[in-house]
């Protein structure tokens, strides 16, 4: 248990430092902007209280708009994104799929509920940030534009990192 805590405390820590780094100074076309943060709310344990879930996702989006100079806009996608978690894994996964396993993983879960479960949250959080940034429907296509381009970068880059970093548990 306390593997886990520590676990997601340095995937915090880490997360931050290079979405805040790095991440945050990359735009591609003007259109891209890539999240990697939000795989900490995609990555917490399937059995995180829902009220924690959200105290964990507000921290997350709180950290990310001190950095980036953003007043809450992060803080509010990010709570939003772990609102709808828990109906996410209700749509996309059964109660059997998900008994054993402590988190959601492409190498536990298999790549396409993965990918379902991600892509939906990712999209949430992507159409709240960018439209409580943009604050008008004047230019409701190309901010749509940018929600799309931008969530399918951030899922590539969820999808790679998954790969790279989470291990397969032994098997007894």
């Amino acid at each position: 248990m306390t593997d886990i805590i520590i676990k997601n405390i340095i995937r915090f820590i880490v997360l931050v430092l290079f979405q805040v780094l790095i991440l945050n100074n990359i735009l591609l076309g003007g259109y891209i902007n890539p999240y990697l943060y939000t795989v900490f709310i995609l990555m917490l344990p399937f059995r995180t209280p829902n009220w924690l879930l959200l105290v964990f996702s507000f921290a997350m989006g709180i950290c990310i708009d001190m950095f980036s100079d953003t007043i809450g806009m992060h803080a509010a996608a990010c709570v939003l994104a772990a609102f709808v978690r828990p109906f996410t894994i209700n749509y996309v996964y059964t109660k059997e799929d998900y008994e054993y396993v402590t988190q959601p993983s492409v190498k536990d879960m298999g790549l396409y509920p993965f990918l379902t479960y991600a892509s939906i949250i990712i999209f949430i959080h992507h159409f709240a940030l960018f439209y409580i940034e943009a604050f008008r429907f004047s230019g409701f296509f190309s901010t749509l534009l940018k929600v799309i381009l931008s969530s399918l970068f951030t899922i590539i880059l969820i999808i790679i990192t998954q790969y790279i970093f989470v291990r397969e548990k032994k098997k007894k």
